[in-house]
């Protein structure tokens, strides 16, 4: 909400938003590589991984193609409550490995939501002329996190590959939202040194909460 109301009272410069997703992006990896990838690893269930991970690939690939087709504000709003969603199904499933995980999956997740509500307000100011309206919007597509994290709770419950299986179906959706979204988007501007950097800034961030947290 609040990049919502950045947007309609000040539209970020496009050299900022990249920043972010840069940040965004570095965030993200490090929570799947440092909390995810090792639980998948550690689990020894190759043919959970493998069932997990390829639903996994085939999900993002239908959302990818959602995104394509999707035309117009309603389709873009569609495309991003799927996308919403499915974070919060993965931010479910990193507290049901350990509060440690989920905590820090929300953090990285934040980051990035923090984006898309600056993405969704922009693109809603061509056609939507009411800042309250547009705010509204962005609420109600954000409230699909905390929906798809209760939907990913009640993973804990279940059996050992199970569990391994969604895991892996989780590591490859936070992957698919560094490479294919993040970081794709944030370089559809000229790239800057201090810019890139901003991917390592957020990566080196979340191992420091981590290491905080212990």
């Amino acid at each position: 909400m609040i990049g919502a109301v950045i947007a309609v009272n000040a539209r970020p410069k496009a050299t900022l938003v990249s920043a972010i997703q840069h940040f965004a992006a570095g965030v993200v990896f490090a929570a799947a590589a440092g909390e995810i990838l090792p639980d998948v690893m550690h689990r020894g269930s190759p043919w959970a991984t493998a069932i997990g991970g390829a639903i996994g690939v085939v999900t993002m690939l239908l959302v990818k193609q959602l995104e394509e087709w999707a035309k117009g504000p309603a389709g873009l709003l569609t495309a991003i409550a799927v996308d919403i969603l499915i974070d919060g199904l993965v931010l479910g499933i990193g507290f049901a490995a350990s509060p440690k995980v989920g905590i820090l999956l929300t953090i990285a997740l934040t980051i990035e939501i923090l984006f898309l509500g600056l993405t969704v307000a922009t693109e809603l100011g061509e056609s939507v002329h009411s800042k309250a309206r547009i705010v509204g919007i962005t609420a109600g597509l954000i409230i699909l996190l905390p929906v798809g994290a209760l939907l990913g709770a009640p993973v804990a419950l279940l059996p050992g590959p199970i569990l391994t299986g969604f895991f892996a179906f989780g590591l490859v959706a936070l992957l698919y939202l560094v490479t294919e979204e993040l970081l794709i988007e944030a370089h559809e501007t000229p790239d800057r040194p201090w810019v890139t950097a901003m991917f390592f800034f957020g990566f080196l961030a979340l191992l420091l909460v981590e290491e905080a947290i212990g």
